[in-house]
């Protein structure tokens, strides 16, 4: 099933998106610029089933202008649950990053855009320059969020905020025939960034927004297309996220004491949290940390942080509606009941595994 449902994503976003890109990039001489977060999670599948679709990304990013973005492994919600799995993960993709694309992040980038003034002083204590974030409205109250802000009680890190409407009018709007602005053109685009107030617009979504989300029939490829040129005519420029920090000082405070996201309306981690199902996978998942660690089995390690990656608890939310009604072609499981189960059969298997080594270390003690 990873198979399929990757094979299909690299078929109709991957390798034509990073084709497109490369291509702009070289056309102009590397004005256009942009950032990629790029999970361990999939490149391993990429490794397994295609590496061809791995093997552009190492031309995308070797073509320039492109930055790579850190982030946790397993794309997983450690932070709410272990500082020391947290740093584990984030360190083991900074050193996947370093051997496939030998590069070393300096921006990062947590699940999800999952973010709080924790998470932004922690990411500082591990020597990032620059973090993601929501541009949450009852955080910002009022202010914009196209200026660099800092977090309180941080010295140096400097946290870059999505502009959600903007980055949401691609990844959602642009197809939607009942919008007000449909059809969305690159010109028309472009004057409503030169309008935006403040230093800089981040847009930050989905890479699967173009060609999965919004396929191709939508006219997406061609607006990306054309939009360099509309930037540049209208007297803008692309910068990546470190160029970001290099060239602007935080000028505002963002305080943000409550965990946040960038998924559903309410910008919250009800997406993974909400239900009995969702609580109950995650708390068995990480009370298994400590067996883990004991058992030091590089296998069993790399099964259980699998088994972290948000999207198992993702599949199971029922919150249905605007936020979570549609049945997305990339979730495997016919119902979040189907995956909650399905889930908590891997989780016992491994917990069996788990205890299997513990009695082998122990007889091999009493030998």
């Amino acid at each position: 099933m990873d198979a399929t449902v990757l094979s299909r994503v690299c078929d109709q976003c991957y390798l034509p998106a990073n084709r497109m890109f490369q291509r702009l990039i070289e056309e102009h001489d590397g004005r256009f610029r942009m950032a990629l977060s790029i999970s361990g999670t999939v490149i391993d599948q990429m490794e397994r089933y295609r590496p061809d679709a791995l093997e552009s990304f190492r031309e995308l990013v070797a073509a320039g202008g492109v930055e790579l973005l850190a982030e946790t492994y397993h794309h997983s919600l450690a932070f709410l649950h272990s500082n020391k799995e947290f740093e584990r993960q984030v360190d083991l993709h900074l050193e996947k990053l370093e051997e496939i694309f030998h590069v070393r992040p300096r921006v990062f980038r947590n699940t999800e855009l999952i973010y709080s003034d924790a998470i932004a002083a922690k990411a500082e204590t591990m020597g990032f320059d620059g973090i993601l974030a929501e541009g949450v409205e009852r955080n910002l109250k009022g202010k914009s969020p196209n200026f660099l802000y800092r977090a309180p009680e941080t010295a140096r890190i400097k946290t870059l905020l999505r502009n959600s409407w903007l980055s949401d009018d691609l990844g959602f709007r642009f197809s939607e025939p009942s919008w007000p602005d449909h059809p969305l053109t690159p010109e028309k685009f472009s004057a409503w960034l030169a309008d935006s107030p403040g230093d800089i617009v981040n847009l930050f979504m989905g890479y699967e927004t173009i060609g999965e989300h919004q396929r191709a029939d939508t006219g997406i490829f061609d607006f990306w297309q054309a939009l360099p040129d509309a930037v540049d005519d209208a007297g803008l420029q692309w910068v990546t996220p470190t160029e970001v920090v290099e060239l602007y000082r935080a000028s505002r405070e963002y305080s943000c004491r409550f965990l946040t996201s960038w998924t559903d309306g309410e910008r919250d981690l009800s997406a993974w949290t909400e239900n009995s199902m969702q609580r109950e996978a995650i708390a068995r998942v990480h009370e298994l940390e400590k067996e883990i660690i004991a058992a030091n089995d590089a296998a069993l390690t790399h099964a259980w942080a699998n088994l972290q990656t948000s999207n198992h608890f993702h599949w199971m939310s029922t919150k249905g509606g605007a936020d979570g009604g549609a049945h997305s072609p990339l979730i495997p499981y016919a119902s979040p009941r189907e995956a909650h189960a399905r889930f908590m059969k891997v989780l016992d298997e491994l917990d069996h595994q788990l205890k299997s080594a513990r009695k082998a270390r122990q007889n091999a003690c009493c030998a």
